[in-house]
């Protein structure tokens, strides 16, 4: 089941801030009244009945305590960076299946929660860019990739695993056989604008006839560093969409920058310790 816990949180924060609320325009007015009132006519002052009479409702109590917390948790997460954990191999070799990442959330414009709409643009993703986002056939879901195309390209992803942007092909250079795989995988560096980064290719895979797409304004084509394994743009077919828009993520699914690494938990079921090996910054 995919809890939406962005709704959740701000509902939270709402009601919290509501009870919280209340009590100032409400329940704090009438206890500072009763203990006035106790104070000009008790004859003897009692200390256990001022602590009743100043005592918050349980409600109140809980509202008052967990509202500033909720409310640092909501602008932290929505506004200025969220954590994440990999759930697949799609992007490796950058990104191992249980990597737990950062995303800055303001790096591509300041967004609503919940609603997710764009009301401060700040910038737009650059080729090469680490991206987190929703996933176009079920947006409950969040996906990343790495940004290949922009608005107005022409990606071109050949039958021999290049990729060409503009008729231009993409940098990319042969490291040599990846570490473990007895030469079924490759591994190489390749160029995406200012972004060098690894990318991995199988040996065996069937090969794939080329095949070319256009970006149209407000989208983006992803793809996965791990180009033999990974549902990216050029496997996505929503047959509820144009068929121009296949494959392509819109502006508004956008959820930020993947920028860090800060902690590997490969097996969280205690088999194994979390990590701190691959700490550091996403290239």
């Amino acid at each position: 089941m995919n809890l939406n816990f962005p709704l959740i949180l701000v509902i939270a924060v709402a009601v919290t801030g509501f009870l919280a609320l209340l009590d100032v325009l409400f329940f704090a007015p009438r206890r500072r009244a009763a203990i006035a009132q106790y104070e000009k006519e008790a004859v003897a002052f009692n200390s256990e009945v001022r602590e009743r009479l100043e005592k918050e409702p349980l409600l109140i109590e809980y509202g008052k305590s967990f509202f500033p917390v909720l409310a640092v948790v909501l602008v932290l997460r929505s506004f200025i960076v969220e954590p994440f954990q990999i759930p697949s191999g799609s992007m490796i070799p950058t990104l191992e299946v249980g990597d737990f990442i950062l995303v800055n959330k303001f790096s591509y414009g300041i967004r609503l929660p919940v609603i997710d709409k764009k009301v401060i643009p700040v910038s737009d993703p650059k080729r090469g860019d680490v991206m987190v986002f929703k996933y176009p056939e079920d947006t409950r879901i969040n996906y990343i990739k790495r940004v290949v195309g922009l608005p107005g390209d022409t990606i071109t992803y050949t039958s021999d695993k290049r990729i060409l942007v503009n008729g231009q092909a993409i940098e990319e250079k042969f490291l040599g056989d990846e570490p473990g795989s007895l030469g079924s995988a490759r591994l190489y560096t390749e160029k995406l604008g200012e972004h060098e980064h690894y990318i991995r290719k199988e040996v065996r895979r069937r090969v794939e006839p080329t095949r070319e797409w256009h970006v149209p304004a407000g989208h983006y084509f992803m793809m996965g560093d791990n180009r033999d394994n990974s549902k990216d743009s050029r496997y996505w077919d929503d047959s509820s969409i144009p068929l121009e828009l296949q494959g392509m993520v819109p502006d508004e699914y956008i959820v930020g920058k993947a920028f860090a690494i800060w902690l590997t938990w490969a097996d969280p079921k205690f088999s194994v310790l979390p990590s701190l090996s691959r700490v550091g910054l996403i290239h």
